[in-house]
């Protein structure tokens, strides 16, 4: 069983930057992908970017094209704790952001961290 925590969320201007954590507790998260994802007030829950076991790759989700410029995944060395910067944040990113695992699907979820940026 893998349990994940998401931490680092708060409240920010405009412009701001926050760096979020998602620390997982499984011997076996080390050899999953983790993808960042977020949901906003009334909106659907939208992938934000991904990153295999061993951090050589990351993606990111067509829409999110723009925020490939300004948020960035990676994962240390230990694979039990996964970031995402996030730079020159912009209102439309507030949203609870979660962290996901599994090999061929998300099959393990955090709770959920809120991410509010303030004019």
């Amino acid at each position: 069983q893998v349990q994940l925590e998401e931490s680092g969320g708060g409240l920010v201007q405009a412009g701001g930057s926050l760096r979020l954590s998602c620390a997982a507790s499984g011997h076996t998260f080390s050899t999953y992908s983790v993808g960042w994802f977020r949901r906003a007030p009334g909106k659907e829950r939208e992938s934000v970017a991904t990153i295999t076991p061993n951090g050589r790759y990351v993606y990111y989700a067509d829409y999110a094209e723009s925020v490939k410029g300004r948020f960035t995944i990676s994962r240390d060395n230990t694979g039990n704790t996964v970031y995402l910067q996030m730079n020159s944040l912009k209102l439309e990113d507030t949203a609870v952001y979660y962290c996901a695992a599994g090999q061929t699907d998300y099959t393990y979820w955090g709770q959920g961290t809120q991410v509010t940026v303030s004019s």
